[in-house]
């Protein structure tokens, strides 16, 4: 149950936030991994997704969906069926290493954000240094 399903539309940094939440519980890997994409990766609105880790997403999408489904499956569980133990972990720590960049994105566009100024230029460095504190009995 996708987000998205419910009407709501989220972020993909949201999208990626919330997968890697589903990542790191305690149920099998595989079945982690089938249940981050269908309720959040699925959901990446791909306009959103920065070009640092537009391969990467590729990658990982490509790899949940590139096997023929059985009858009563989707590709994606077929795709994470016919992953080793290693394979699923190697894919689960991609997405939340493109989480990370993601974050890491992110931050650096909050910090390059304009300044505001909280004074005028034209005063003196001293008029905003605090009074000396004195003791007094």
């Amino acid at each position: 149950m996708s987000l998205i399903q419910w009407g709501f539309m989220i972020s993909a940094w949201d999208c990626f936030h919330f997968a890697t939440l589903e990542l790191v519980r305690s149920t099998p890997i595989k079945q982690r991994l089938i249940c981050a994409y269908r309720r959040y990766l699925v959901s990446v609105p791909a306009d959103e997704i920065p070009s640092e880790v537009r391969d990467s997403f590729g990658s990982v999408m490509r790899s949940l969906g590139n096997v023929a489904p059985l009858r009563g499956e989707d590709a994606v569980a077929a795709s994470v069926r016919k992953m080793s133990g290693q394979e699923a972990d190697e894919c689960a720590a991609q997405i939340v290493e493109i989480f990370g960049l993601m974050c890491k994105a992110h931050t650096n566009t909050m910090r390059t954000a304009t300044v505001v100024q909280l004074h005028a230029v034209d005063r003196t460095v001293e008029e905003f240094c605090p009074p000396a504190l004195s003791a007094s009995n």
